[in-house]
């Protein structure tokens, strides 16, 4: 062996982008995010609500790359009340025979917030909606 060989070796990419935490780590905070509050999953782990919010970030992040929309024909729409006081977040949903899912959540239950539904899904997905159910 020369004494001046430089040996490499390939060291598996951490996906949590910016983030300073492994992968296994946001995935170890971001299953137990269903389990405990993130504040008690904060206190339990000694870390921050911060590095929890950001694993959960990472984890739904991964989860939305492969999704593809496909055709929606139906969806629904509807509010659920989170904290104190008259805070609000809107849930759209895909209401097809052949697929139900929740597709989107928006901040507030506004006009403004549902438009921003049908940004997200696009003009030739929005143009293919036949039915539109909804609890507001």
């Amino acid at each position: 062996m020369d004494a001046g060989a430089v040996f490499t070796t390939s060291i598996a990419q951490n996906s949590c982008g910016k983030h300073q935490m492994t992968t296994a780590y946001a995935l170890f905070l971001a299953h137990w995010a269903k389990k405990l509050s993130w504040k008690e999953k904060a206190l339990s782990f000694r870390t921050s609500w911060d590095k929890v919010c950001q694993a959960v970030e990472v984890v739904v992040q991964w989860g939305l790359e492969p999704r593809t929309l496909g055709p929606i024909q139906a969806i629904g729409v509807d509010e659920v009340a989170y904290g104190k006081g008259h805070k609000y977040l809107t849930l759209g949903y895909q209401i097809d025979a052949q697929c139900t899912r929740l597709l989107w959540l928006g901040k507030e239950r506004t006009v403004k917030t549902f438009g921003e539904f049908f940004d997200m899904i696009g003009s030739d997905l929005s143009a293919k909606i036949e039915l539109v159910c909804s609890g507001m």
